[in-house]
């Protein structure tokens, strides 16, 4: 039998017979998947079995199905927690008993303009979002096809990837010559790090017709979204008064912050900064500053509270970028707490810090 480890440019292969093991590594154009097949077959493989990895998995089943090889693809079970008992009734009982004894703390709420603002932000994050979920549909169709150009270039829905897609939904084949008539044309980029023939290699899938229809589908939708978000970013840029748009180019100055991410931080905490008493009070409202756990003069678990999920999101995507300028106090930061702490509460304190200095 045979067990295999699914990644998007690798297959690890591990072949059992007897008391005899032997491990090869395969890569995932559709030439290379044949050769997993025969090695398979040569050696009287019986079962073959590999994780349901993302949609990675589908082209060497596709293939083992075409040389009728038995294949089973194993899914991972995970146990979720059983939610307690509650009804609607306790909730408001405890909500009110909270209420008459003074527990409760008063939620922030903007002026009107702000959240209308606030609605336009978060509707342009919305649209970025579902243009990220279609170029991951996108990914998984070609996959499914063994097309692995999103291995190769950097993003499929740019220049290079868009008019490679175009004419794979027209129905042209990319050879030798059409890829030099592209590169001529200045349809592929010239600095693309991948050669000619891995490209080509990484082209050589099959997608149906249907397959063909509904990629296209996906494409004109990316499209449609595309001038979505450009017509929400003159709205946006339209709405935002004279004080908003100052801070907004103030922020800009630290480094990891872009004029959308600027933008974003604006709608949510707005230009007067009177609420929050202290850089404390913002930090905790948005739950990036350490929590309080101490019993018996003792530190437990410090970790971050709920906060403002858009606040929260922009800043630690802001600080990936920040971490990234050298000779600046967040890259320094980082190294430093990401030596004993690990990155990812090393990439909140990088954008707990931005938050104070904005």
């Amino acid at each position: 039998c045979s067990g295999v480890d699914v990644h998007k440019k690798l297959l690890v292969v591990c072949l059992r017979s007897g008391n005899k093991t032997e491990v090869r590594s395969f890569g995932t154009t559709t030439q290379e998947l044949f050769d997993v097949a025969k090695w398979l077959k040569d050696n009287k493989c019986e079962m073959v079995a590999m994780e349901s990895t993302a949609s990675y998995w589908k082209p060497l089943y596709n293939v083992l199905e075409v040389e009728d090889m038995p294949a089973m693809v194993v899914n991972a079970q995970h146990m979720k927690a059983v939610p307690g008992r509650k009804t609607d009734v306790k909730d408001a009982e405890w909500i009110a008993d909270l209420c008459q004894h003074g527990l409760l703390t008063a939620s922030y709420i903007p002026d009107k303009d702000q959240r209308e603002l606030r609605e336009l932000v978060r509707y342009r994050k919305s649209l970025i979002e579902d243009q990220g979920r279609e170029l991951n549909r996108l990914q998984k169709m070609l996959e499914g096809a063994n097309i692995k150009i999103s291995g190769t270039i950097k993003n499929i829905n740019g220049k290079t990837g868009r008019n490679l897609l175009n004419r794979i939904v027209r129905g042209e084949k990319i050879d030798e010559q059409m890829y030099d008539e592209m590169y001529a044309k200045g349809e592929i980029a010239h600095n693309l790090k991948c050669s000619k023939e891995q490209l080509l290699a990484d082209l050589n899938g099959v997608l149906s017709p249907l397959q063909k229809k509904m990629m296209k589908e996906l494409l004109d939708h990316l499209d449609e979204l595309e001038a979505h978000i450009k017509h929400l970013d003159n709205e946006i840029d339209n709405f935002m008064t004279p004080d908003e748009k100052s801070a907004s180019q103030a922020i800009q100055d630290i480094p990891g912050i872009g004029e959308a991410s600027a933008q974003a931080i604006i709608s949510v905490i707005g230009t007067d900064m009177s609420r929050f008493p202290t850089d404390r009070h913002i930090s905790k409202w948005a739950g990036l500053c350490p929590g309080n756990n101490e019993t018996a003069h003792k530190r437990k678990s410090g970790r971050t509270t709920k906060g403002n999920k858009v606040l929260r999101t922009t800043l630690v995507n802001c600080a990936h970028s920040a971490v990234k300028v050298k000779d600046s106090y967040f890259s320094a930061q980082f190294a430093r707490i990401s030596a004993h702490r690990g990155t990812k509460r090393a990439y909140v304190a990088v954008a707990h810090s931005m938050l104070i200095a904005s």
